[in-house]
């Protein structure tokens, strides 16, 4: 294994970089803490929950994604789960957002999970929640000897649904392994055409073969359950909208729960209220923070629709003051990076989703709540766009400054010359191929 040498770990280049900053930084924040103090909101208290707010990296997005038309792979894209690991390194000490990696089986498996939890240690990293695969064939590998091509979980042949029910239980064992307290299950089976597939028996096949996997998971662990809306199959999914999740996670048990990914629903869809639903029937497993504009297109958390992004997190923190029964969501990253550099965008979006959180929680919730009674819909969406519109950037720089991260992530990561050292050791491979990742 290539050991990188840089200065984006190293505390003394990131002080340096942090030098020229801090004094602007410190001015800043004073004059923020005074106007908030003004409002009753006392800027430590922020400060403090932005500084212990958390997303998880996901593995798979430090290397360069693509679309199902074409992928152009750049220098320096990790070559197995350590490289990823070692880019995820970097995410997290110059952001300071971004402690876990989720990974994803079989893409991330290797044969001493012991030695890979002591490798992320060394890196500062630990893990969270994993994720399963049978929405592609997996050609040599002996445990997925059939074709998922339709379908997985929800298969018309008991043999390849016993595949599918094996590969989850066996993610599971994995994420016992490694200390992961999830796993998510997303499938793409569906159909593309009418009548192709019995809407009703196919979402009771899944429903009884995800009982078979939360049978077999020990007491305590969870499965999230993820929707989307279309894509691989563009005429119906099996699991397509978040009332087909909550149904399913309800009939299979207490610990199966719903797993929200910004992009995986119906254009104009009212995320924020879905997520008020879900917490109330205590079924919210979490988030997958992305962006787009038309459908799945898994852009940088906060590049098109920020306000959106404030208004999930309005609720997930109502949720956290109303002290909603079971409300502990797990948070996630997960895009798809074409014409970026990932660890860039996956810094930038860590710092998105942060904001929008920081946002929230100047929310006056009491006087939100007396507007809402009082039927005074101007007020309401005022106090609102009040937290919203209030620049919360010497919150966010001050947070990284006290964890020793980078008050300018993307300035500190260019300036640490870590692409170009690590091209040297992972040379970029021939482009032209299709698919996501």
């Amino acid at each position: 294994m290539d050991q990188i040498i840089s200065p984006a770990l190293d505390q003394d280049f990131i002080a340096s970089e942090n030098a020229a900053l801090t004094a602007g930084v410190e001015e800043d924040y004073d004059a923020l803490g005074r106007a908030l103090d003004r409002r009753g909101i006392d800027i430590e208290a922020i400060t403090r929950a932005v500084a212990a707010f958390a997303v998880a990296a996901p593995s798979w997005a430090v290397g360069s994604g693509g679309t199902r038309f074409a992928r152009f792979p750049m220098g320096g894209e990790p070559r197995n789960i350590f490289d990823k690991l070692e880019d995820c390194a970097v995410v997290n000490r110059l952001a300071g957002a971004t402690p876990t990696v989720s990974l994803h089986f079989p893409w991330d498996e290797v044969d001493d999970y012991k030695g890979l939890t002591e490798f992320a240690g060394a890196l500062g990293l630990g893990f969270d929640v994993v994720n399963s695969n049978t929405f592609q064939d997996h050609p040599g590998n002996a445990l997925h000897p059939l074709s998922y091509k339709y379908g997985s979980l929800s298969h018309t042949d008991p043999a390849v649904r016993a595949q599918a029910v094996a590969h989850n239980i066996h993610c599971a064992e994995l994420a016992a392994k490694i200390g992961a307290p999830a796993l998510t299950i997303w499938l793409g089976d569906g159909s593309n055409f009418p009548g192709q597939s019995n809407f009703t028996r196919a979402f009771e096949r899944y429903i009884d073969s995800v009982t078979t996997v939360y049978a077999a998971v020990p007491g305590g662990f969870k499965l999230f359950l993820e929707h989307k809306m279309y894509e691989p199959a563009f005429y119906s999914t099996v699991i397509q909208d978040w009332g087909s999740s909550l149904l399913a996670a309800q009939a299979v048990g207490d610990n199966c729960l719903c797993l929200v990914d910004l992009g995986h629903h119906a254009p104009n869809v009212n995320i924020e209220m879905i997520v008020a639903r879900l917490v109330h029937a205590g079924k919210l497993a979490g988030f997958h923070f992305n962006d787009s504009k038309y459908g799945d297109d898994d852009l940088d958390a906060g590049a098109i629709e920020p306000y959106r992004l404030f208004l999930v997190f309005n609720e997930l923190v109502d949720a956290e003051y109303r002290k909603a029964p079971g409300f502990a969501p797990s948070y996630m990253l997960d895009q798809s990076h074409n014409v970026t550099d990932p660890i860039e965008s996956l810094m930038t979006s860590a710092v998105e989703v942060q904001r929008a959180y920081a946002q929230a929680l100047l929310v006056d919730r009491a006087a939100l709540e007396g507007f809402q009674d009082a039927n005074d819909p101007m007020m309401a969406s005022q106090t609102l766009k009040r937290a919203f519109t209030t620049d919360v950037q010497p919150i966010l720089a001050m947070a990284r400054l006290r964890k020793d991260a980078a008050i300018d992530p993307v300035g500190a990561y260019r300036a640490s010359g870590y692409r170009s050292a690590v091209t040297r050791i992972r040379p970029a491979k021939a482009g032209g191929s299709g698919g996501i990742v």
